[in-house]
């Protein structure tokens, strides 16, 4: 966590980044640009599916809001008449063969992010091989798929790109991993077909989103509550995602004082981890509880949020979904 710390504070604010992230990051520019060229001159293929494909990803690690965006978007699809799937690499889960998921999906077995796109209602397929899995959904009866954390993943042909964009702490010091926090160079925005920014102040060509949530839901029993009334009492605030303090800071924002446990990104959690012995109710994301459902306990709640957006995302998104030609 130490070495988390130290970077994270080079990447987005005044401290210094290591002397060896500098080459590290020089040579994965290079690994970036090599990949680049590989798929321009076809030695590495994008396979080209039936259906439009929708990316939902972003430019730096850690959490932007990327899997919120990806139900809005899905939400939104499915009221226009589409019927959407979702494909996801199942980051943090043990699957490697490509699986449509099943009723009740073990997040240790397909990762946390598509048991809680699944729970919302979603067709879910996971797999290393995303267009394997991709076909999965299309033979279930998916007339457009949305690609989950793909914009890296170019196995995947894609007809629209969505860049999410963390309006907090944008793209930090603007250098590669390790000696900063992106994924691909910045010029890579401007290939985008359309970029969301999650919080802060949206910029010129950006769509601005927020994270809504007021209520509660018990993991134990399922019984909902406004979180209006947690206002003025100590919880402990339990974040796996990749940028905690932002679940921190919402509960802030509610009149809640949260004691804060931050983990790694995915962190598969065990009861000892909340095994805090005090009597304090338990507040946790509903990416994180999915994986608590197993051993939860009366007073354990999470905090479900939504992603708004104008409408004019949406009008935006599904005219390009309709321009495309058809295959």
């Amino acid at each position: 966590m130490a070495l988390i710390d130290t970077l994270e504070s080079a990447w987005y604010g005044a401290g210094r980044a290591p002397w060896w992230t500098s080459p590290l990051a020089a040579f994965y520019g290079g690994v970036i640009r090599l990949r680049g060229a590989l798929y321009l001159i076809g030695w590495l293929r994008s396979v080209r599916l039936p259906v439009p494909v929708v990316v939902v990803g972003n430019l730096s690690v850690g959490g932007t809001g990327k899997t919120p965006l990806t139900i809005a978007v899905v939400e939104a699809l499915r009221a226009r008449g589409y019927r959407p799937g979702v494909v996801s690499r199942g980051y943090g889960g043990r699957q490697r063969e490509p699986l449509l998921l099943g009723e009740s999906p073990d997040p240790a077995q397909v990762g946390d992010e598509p048991c809680l796109i699944h729970a919302s209602g979603a067709p879910v397929a996971v797999g290393r091989d995303r267009p394997a899995a991709a076909q999965l959904l299309i033979d279930a009866g998916c007339n457009v798929l949305v690609a989950d954390d793909g914009l890296q993943h170019y196995a995947l042909a894609r007809d629209v790109e969505i860049c999410v964009i963390d309006g907090a702490r944008r793209f930090g010091n603007g250098r590669l991993l390790p000696a900063g926090p992106l994924r691909e160079p910045m010029s890579r925005l401007q290939r985008v077909d359309l970029r969301v920014c999650n919080g802060g102040v949206a910029e010129t060509g950006e769509y601005p989103m927020q994270l809504r949530g007021s209520e509660v839901v018990a993991l134990e029993s399922g019984s909902i509550q406004p979180l209006a009334g947690f206002r003025g009492r100590r919880v402990h605030a339990v974040a796996a995602i990749g940028h905690p303090r932002r679940f921190f800071e919402s509960l802030r924002a509610a009149g809640i004082e949260p004691i804060e446990h931050a983990f790694s990104d995915h962190h598969d959690f065990v009861a000892t981890d909340l095994d805090f012995a005090d009597g304090l109710p338990v507040l946790m994301t509903d990416k994180d509880a999915v994986k608590c459902l197993r051993f939860a306990q009366p007073d354990w709640w999470r905090v479900p949020v939504q992603a708004e957006l104008p409408s004019a995302f949406f009008d935006d998104l599904v005219g390009r979904i309709e321009l495309l030609p058809r295959r």
